[in-house]
């Protein structure tokens, strides 16, 4: 009897140590992954969705001339040389639309550049 009152004592702590790291891995943030391509002057795709707390993971690649991936609201400003390619993350923790923008000076044109970022609340 007494064998038996152990056994389901592992078992049910067994399970409640299960059930503890399955609730953890549902609230985990998800990982979305975006490609932007900047060619004359145009951010692709130039609209981002994301949910809270979802870590964010940008490849921005320049096809023709440097460029640059700036959000105010998160502190980003990211650069890609012309022909050339870089990665960041970021855990989008705010909820909102946000802009983000080439924040390059040495072309005009760059100020055209504009995408937005959604970020839906939990």
């Amino acid at each position: 009897m007494r064998g038996m009152l152990r056994a389901a004592a592992i078992i049910a702590s067994g399970i409640w140590v299960l059930s503890v790291v399955m609730g953890a891995q549902e609230q985990a943030p998800n990982r979305r992954e975006f490609t932007i391509v900047a060619k004359d002057h145009v951010f692709t795709p130039n609209r981002l969705e994301v949910s809270q707390d979802d870590l964010v993971k940008i490849t921005l690649t320049s096809e023709d001339q440097p460029t640059s991936f700036a959000i105010d609201a998160y502190r980003i400003v990211k650069r890609a040389a012309g022909g050339l390619s870089t990665t960041f993350e970021f855990r989008a923790d705010q909820a909102g639309t946000f802009t983000f923008y080439c924040n390059l000076t040495t072309d005009p044109s760059c100020k055209d550049m504009k995408g937005t970022l959604v970020v839906k609340a939990k």
